[in-house]
């Protein structure tokens, strides 16, 4: 990659870039952040990054393309900057919920441009996203060099299309769903008598060592469950009360809830 532009560099186009700076895969001047207004993106140009609101500029100037606005923008845009895409030099990604790859081939005005889905998640910002993507008439060498820039901003799968919608629920929005459980631990533990500060410090690390374990480990929750739970101890009485409170169900509902979402994202 000799130089990317992010078109729509809002919450999650300006995640990426940084995570693309922090993980050294660029440089800031060898990036290109688009938006209709530059006002927010003033500090990120003091940083050596480019900004600017030409959208077919950027293009010309870049090998590959990131695609990060809103589902009901998406189709327009790649209409917009379909001229400016040549065969041979551009790779498209697209991080936009609910828009296929079919779609996007659509509004290319018959060019065979590789396009590739992504569907990142702010934690991209500090480079430990989970990253599902699927490709469209892409190369493997062009997906691997997709692979290698996502896998340097965290871990990612290769998954069918059919599943990028669950990988939204899941990877993109599961970022909220945690942060809403880390959100009630943290406040559980202020009413068992710890400030905020503490009571966040224990739950986020516990919810790290949590995930950890079952990274390091490859064992079914359950499994580790186990190691915490004893006969009539206080891990199961939590537990139980949890389960008879909907904990399990209420998670996914949510889930399914968010991805019958996705069908109507761009109404």
């Amino acid at each position: 990659m000799e130089r990317l532009t992010i078109i729509g560099a809002g919450n999650l186009g300006v995640s990426i870039a940084q995570g693309i700076i922090k993980a050294g895969l660029l440089k800031p001047d060898q990036v290109t952040l688009t938006r209709r207004s530059l006002d927010k993106l003033e500090p990120l140009r003091t940083s050596d990054f480019t900004v600017t609101t030409n959208n077919a500029e950027a293009v010309q100037q870049s090998s590959l393309v990131m695609i990060c606005v809103q589902p009901k923008q998406a189709l327009a845009v790649v209409k917009e900057i379909a001229p400016d895409l040549k065969e041979g030099k551009h790779v498209l990604i697209s991080t936009v919920t609910g828009i296929s790859t079919e779609e996007i081939a659509s509004q290319l005005d018959g060019k065979q441009i590789p396009i590739v889905r992504a569907m990142p998640n702010t934690a991209i910002a500090i480079a430990s996203s989970m990253t599902c993507i699927c490709s469209h008439q892409a190369t493997q060498q062009q997906v691997d060099a997709v692979i290698r820039l996502f896998n340097g901003l965290g871990k990612t799968l290769v998954v069918e299309e059919r599943l990028m919608r669950a990988s939204t629920v899941l990877a993109a929005s599961g970022i909220a769903f945690f942060m809403r459980f880390l959100r009630a631990s943290t406040q559980g533990g202020i009413q068992l008598g710890f400030d905020f500060e503490d009571a966040q410090a224990i739950a986020v690390q516990t919810a790290k060592g949590a995930a950890l374990l079952l990274q390091e480990h490859g064992l079914h929750p359950e499994m580790e469950i186990d190691r915490v739970t004893t006969p009539e101890g206080c891990t199961i009485a939590g537990l139980n009360e949890m389960e008879h409170q909907g904990l399990s169900s209420a998670i996914i509902k949510g889930l399914v809830a968010s991805f019958e979402k996705i069908n109507n994202i761009r109404k």
